[in-house]
């Protein structure tokens, strides 16, 4: 099943496999709900009118979207050489506890086709293209969307104190184009890919893996619950494998298309 977010002339409204759900629906209190009472639901709403309108990111306005770092080894690498203190990437990525940080509330998310932002206080940016895990209440993962975590890696490489500016800033994070819903074990093993575009000209592309993560989906999931309650569930960014070049920085323009699996996240950088 495949949920996604429209924009109507009376606000937001889901829609489940192209069909309108029961205009009292929404992600927040599906994701209240445990796993198999809300496929039930799901499966009991389909075969609605057909959904129309522009796709909005798939979040409502009071969830929230969290990141995770340094769970690929191309990640670790990448840290480490932007890094005068690049050591402590190396010793995030072997320890127990893995990286979590805030990235946004939902309200600031972009969708599919909406813009992203670079800071204009940065000179070094790139897009990171991440499998996005949405879960419920109880911590258990529902399914994914496509992610991509926006990152000024001079404000983070300057010093890691400053994670938070490098990583949360108006137009840091996109999500979309809507959420697959699926196991645990079948996200286990996708294929991630990512192109940038410059004035028509593709000037970056690369793929990996999901399986290529150090850390599985169900840990990383367990330690943002761990302290934390999410009454109407959470999406968590799961790291990247894909990181370009040192000498790449995004500019004004370019167009960031992140692919994970069967879905596609399209984003103009503003």
């Amino acid at each position: 099943m495949y949920l996604t977010r429209h924009q109507t002339y009376a606000g937001s409204r889901w829609a489940i496999d192209g069909a309108w759900l029961p205009a009292g629906i929404s992600l927040s209190s599906l994701l209240a709900l445990p796993r198999a009472t809300m496929e039930a639901l799901l499966q009991a709403s389909t075969g609605g009118p057909g959904a129309e309108g522009d796709l909005l990111a798939p979040v409502d306005p009071q969830q929230e979207v969290w990141g995770s770092g340094v769970t690929y080894m191309r990640s670790r690498e990448a840290r480490k050489a932007e890094s005068d203190t690049g050591d402590i990437y190396e010793k995030v990525y072997d320890a127990e506890r893995p990286e979590i940080f805030f990235k946004s509330a939902g309200w600031r998310v972009a969708g599919h086709g909406r813009p992203v932002r670079i800071r204009a206080d940065t000179t070094w940016n790139v897009p990171e293209p991440e499998l996005t895990l949405v879960a419920n209440a109880g911590g258990e993962i529902i399914g994914y969307a496509v992610g991509n975590d926006m990152s000024s890696r001079d404000i983070e490489g300057e010093n890691p104190l400053y994670l938070p500016q490098a990583k949360t800033y108006d137009g840091s994070c996109a999500v979309g184009p809507g959420i697959r819903l699926l196991d645990t074990a079948a996200l286990s093993n996708l294929d991630v890919s990512m192109e940038i575009e410059r004035a028509d000209a593709q000037i970056f592309s690369g793929e990996t893996s999901t399986s290529n993560m150090k850390r599985s989906l169900d840990e990383l999931i367990g330690y943002l619950y761990r302290e934390m309650s999410f009454p109407h569930g959470a999406m968590l960014m799961t790291g990247t494998g894909i990181v370009p070049p040192d000498e790449f920085t995004l500019q004004s323009g370019d167009l960031v298309r992140i692919s994970i699996d069967t879905l596609t996240l399209e984003n103009v950088v503003a």
